[in-house]
């Protein structure tokens, strides 16, 4: 299969779901023959952030002078962000030629590997051949039983715990975070930084190894938003808990050149891309806009999908909207702009339209312009825009 033949096939592996186990994660890898898995290997799980300090730990580590290994989803506008190596996503060719020998293996396989599952170990066969000397891992969804879990890490990560995911994870922080708290291992630190108490409960009972940090990093960062700092801060204690090597200047170089797209982005001037999705991500992007952003409130032009906490989230973001533009993600998933505009209406007095299209709102309507409510929405603006300024994109 070229490129493009192996995408399809494996988009096409979407149809078996997601499927919550080890099992068929354990014996991919296994028939790849991927273990032992990096020298280092830092696992992230969290409800918000947790991608933020996957790229701030590649960064710093990078800057120390490591190889280095970044395993991220979802992907914003073309599949091979999700494998970086070296900073760098990997290339076509090598995905074509291990999705090609993968499709052959797994063709009789009962029950067959989910399109997550087959990423996962995309990813970590990648990070092998390539020789990544730090490999960072962040969960698809959960953790206890994400594909991601075959690993043992020298260190595990917990970010910020909150609502999400609840017909997968559960609906109260204590159920979630169990789940979350899945990647720790036996022996191995685990860190994190203040959460809610019933949340660090979990944490405290699944490990006797657990590092609390108690203040924020405090130098510059290209991520903006005061939660970056402490994002930040957890990056600096995995790397440093999980045996790597630095000094402050690694440190200072990595935070200032890391990038993170879809957060925070101000992709063009007054128009902003935001990843949030869920009611703490909202509040969290309603605070930096406050401290960073401009004076003026924005048109937020707002996409969500229909299985996440709309009300919450829409309540999260009203106080900043001076106007609101509904609009569908291209996801099956996607509340309509009818029912979501409906939605809108019942915690916001400010004026509300439905999208005619992505393009025409990105072209015509006056700055200060927020993109949010779906990482698949923040994705389609960040192709279109860079198509606009001849910056070569795909969709998967």
């Amino acid at each position: 299969m070229d490129y493009r033949e192996s995408l399809d096939w494996l988009f096409n592996t979407q149809m078996f779901g997601i499927k919550l186990g080890l099992e068929n994660a354990h014996r991919l890898a296994s028939a790849l023959d991927i273990y032992p898995i990096g020298k280092i290997v830092i696992h992230v799980a969290g409800t918000n952030g947790k991608g933020s300090v996957c790229a701030m730990a590649e960064s710093i580590a990078r800057a120390a002078g490591y190889s280095t290994g970044l395993f991220t989803s979802p992907h914003l506008v073309h599949y091979n962000e999700r494998i970086k190596i070296n900073g760098n996503d990997v290339g076509n060719s090598e995905i074509a030629e291990e999705l090609t020998n993968i499709r052959g293996l797994i063709a009789d396989w009962q029950p067959h590997p989910t399109f997550f599952e087959i990423t996962t170990a995309l990813g970590l066969l990648l990070f092998k051949k390539n020789g990544c000397e730090i490999i960072i891992l962040e969960t698809g969804m959960g953790g206890r039983l994400d594909a991601t879990n075959i690993v043992t890490p020298s260190a595990s990560v917990l970010t910020k715990i909150d609502f999400d995911h609840a017909q997968w994870l559960g609906n109260t922080l204590e159920k979630i975070a169990t789940e979350k708290a899945g990647i720790i291992k036996p022996n191995i630190p685990a860190i994190t930084y203040p959460q809610t108490p019933e949340v660090l409960e979990v944490f405290k009972k699944s490990t006797d190894q657990l590092t609390i940090i108690e203040n924020p990093y405090s130098g510059p960062i290209a991520l903006a938003g005061e939660h970056q700092n402490w994002n930040a801060a957890l990056a600096i204690e995995s790397l440093e808990k999980a045996g790597a090597f630095l000094t402050p200047d690694h440190i200072v170089k990595g935070l200032q050149n890391v990038q993170w797209p879809g957060r925070f982005q101000e992709i063009r001037p007054g128009i902003y891309l935001d990843g949030a999705h869920n009611p703490a991500a909202a509040r969290m992007l309603v605070k930096t806009w406050e401290l960073y952003g401009p004076k003026e409130k924005p048109t937020i032009l707002i996409g969500i999908l229909s299985d996440k906490d709309v009300a919450a989230t829409l309540t999260a973001l009203a106080p900043l909207a001076a106007n609101w533009i509904a609009i569908a993600p291209k996801s099956p998933r996607s509340l309509s702009p009818h029912d979501l505009a409906l939605k809108i209406r019942e915690v916001s007095d400010a004026p509300i339209q439905l999208a005619a299209s992505l393009e025409e709102v990105l072209a015509n309507t006056r700055p200060p312009l927020l993109v949010c409510g779906s990482l698949f929405l923040v994705g389609e603006a960040l192709a279109h825009l860079q198509k606009q300024s001849g910056i070569r994109a795909t969709t998967q």
